[in-house]
């Protein structure tokens, strides 16, 4: 079986359009979200990518095209034939909004990848993951899958949430949303702030500095729109055991914690029940907001960036005493492997183990 490698990453969301300009967004105290109105007298934070010129296919496409070529220092993708993965929660919904138009890009959800494929000029085949917010860290299970098993050499994985009302509307009516700035854990949080990125990932076989060495996808739909406590203890517990890893192994926890005050609660008393004491804990939505099926990879690799730029999230809110926990305010000083987690809608629940070989 193949190892697993992480050979490059690109991102662009409220923080700015790459890597570079993520981190100086970050190192300055981020940007704040903006209000997205959705009727008359109503509307919600959103932490929104940067306007860019064009219709909604066009800046969808540009800014796809941006974010891979991060992903190779050289600016060479190659002949574009390994598997592409292309994960999204809300597809082409913003095309149907902003065009006004009643059907989508073409006759199914599929098309929306191609449309990513064929700005890329990709010519490898090409696979939509919409599983919620976990859909980016199923593509990267799913592409990692392929890359262990010597079915591909290397692929790419591209995780987009673009700019649309209807999916601001559809949490705003369900309660889930704060009315101002995303606290996770925080003692005053009151739910999700939404937020855009488009972030890829391009995985290997061929050593580098980032290994994926294991990762597990639990689905329970007893909660289907919320955090179940026996899943977060089984997708920690199996990515450690993909991993040959034990959970004093763990050196940070990159968390969920999407701001919602019962979510939250439950995902921080399933974790201590895995890990006694808790490693370090991270949380990125107070920066970037949750970004939901780009989550994922845009989480994955905003952490990296991280760790490699030496810049590291704040936080300015106070925190639930309550949970007994503490978000951590600087990278830990031994950092080898480090669990990212991932909850979504209909019971998703998935987390992914990143070892740091080079450290």
């Amino acid at each position: 079986m193949n190892d697993v490698y992480l050979a490059g990453m690109g991102l662009a969301c409220v923080l700015g359009d790459d890597m570079p300009s993520v981190l100086a967004s970050l190192r300055h105290g981020g940007v704040p979200p903006t209000p997205v109105a959705v009727a008359d007298g109503i509307s919600w934070p959103v932490y929104a990518l940067a306007s860019r010129e064009g219709d909604w296919t066009q800046r969808l496409c540009s800014t796809v095209r941006s974010v891979v070529a991060q992903t190779d220092k050289t600016g060479d993708l190659g002949p574009r034939t390994a598997p592409l993965f292309v994960a999204s929660s809300s597809l082409d919904i913003g095309f149907m909004e902003y065009e006004k138009q009643d059907l989508r890009l073409g006759g199914d959800l599929q098309d929306f990848a191609g449309v990513v494929a064929r700005a890329l000029d990709w010519q490898g085949p090409v696979f939509t993951v919409s599983t919620a917010c976990t859909s980016a860290l199923n593509a990267v299970l799913a592409a990692a899958d392929l890359i262990r098993s010597a079915e591909a050499d290397e692929a790419l994985v591209i995780g987009v949430e673009m700019d649309n009302r209807f999916t601001v509307a559809g949490f705003g009516a369900m309660q889930l949303l704060a009315p101002d700035s995303a606290q996770p854990f925080g003692a005053q949080r009151k739910g999700l702030v939404l937020g855009e990125a488009v972030a890829a990932l391009r995985l290997t076989s061929q050593p580098a500095r980032w290994q994926i060495t294991g990762g597990a996808n639990v689905v329970d739909g007893r909660n289907p729109s919320g955090t179940e406590a026996s899943a977060v203890l089984a997708m920690c517990r199996g990515a450690l055991m993909q991993s040959g890893l034990q959970p004093s192994d763990i050196d940070l926890i990159k968390v969920q914690a999407a701001g919602s005050p019962v979510n939250d609660a439950i995902e921080v008393e399933a974790l201590k029940q895995v890990f006694d004491p808790l490693p370090p804990l991270v949380s990125l939505k107070s920066a970037i907001g949750h970004t939901l099926g780009a989550a994922g990879a845009a989480e994955l690799a905003l952490l990296v960036g991280c760790i490699e730029g030496g810049v590291w999230p704040t936080v300015d809110y106070p925190l639930d005493a309550s949970l007994g926990i503490a978000l951590s305010e600087r990278a830990p000083q031994k950092l080898r492997n480090i669990l990212l987690n991932v909850v979504g809608f209909g019971g998703g629940h998935a987390s992914l183990v990143l070892k740091d070989v080079g450290s």
